[in-house]
């Protein structure tokens, strides 16, 4: 990657202490999805105190999310399990903490609609890591060892805006987060069918 992204540039100076360990890049993307999972499972509690835990928690596993392709390139170990392994620890991470922060505020004004909103955000998650395998294939010829990465802008990726999350917890505004978060999920999802779409009219 040409001009990756600031919080890339930090993992790849963080992991380098790494470099010469018996750690391997996929033993970094298993623990980083158990702590993603666990962070979103505390959201799904409903007390603020668990939330702020949780998010902090999920937020901290998508930034360590960067050091296993940091580590593998660094110690020549990029594959394709590697990379299909990121792909699936990314959905299932914003696919459990969709569906847990529905089920945290199914008890506020949303309602059941929370738990909707929440699948809503699930199955964009989901869709979304199909669609994007599909358009690695279609935009790099070594598909399978990295992907093609997020729409960003400068030193900042579309994902990025997951950072925000703890802050946002923190200052009692997940509610309307969590709706502007699944709305945009819905709308990203549709963006990379279109992408995919194009592509393959092109």
């Amino acid at each position: 990657m040409v001009n990756p992204p600031w919080d890339q540039r930090i993992a790849r100076v963080l992991v380098k202490p790494l470099v010469k360990s018996p750690v391997t890049p996929n033993q970094l993307t298993i623990v980083t999805l158990v702590m993603a999972l666990v962070g979103a499972g505390l959201l799904a509690e409903g007390s603020a105190a668990y939330a702020n835990w949780g998010a902090g928690m999920f937020v901290l596993a998508r930034f360590l999310d960067h050091f296993d392709g940091e580590l593998a390139r660094q110690k020549g170990m990029t594959s394709r399990l590697g990379y299909y392994l990121d792909y699936l620890s990314g959905a299932l991470s914003y696919g459990a903490l969709f569906i847990c922060i529905g089920i945290g505020l199914r008890e506020s004004a949303l309602g059941p609609w929370a738990i909707t909103l929440g699948l809503v955000g699930t199955a964009s998650a989901i869709l979304s890591m199909v669609v994007n395998l599909d358009i690695d294939k279609y935009l790099k010829p070594d598909a399978g060892k990295d992907a093609v990465g997020y729409p960003g802008f400068a030193g900042f990726e579309l994902e990025d805006g997951i950072y925000l999350l703890a802050l946002i917890t923190w200052l009692g505004f997940l509610m309307p987060f969590f709706v502007l978060a699944g709305i945009g999920s819905a709308v990203y999802c549709l963006w990379t069918c279109w992408s995919l779409f194009r592509l393959k009219r092109g």
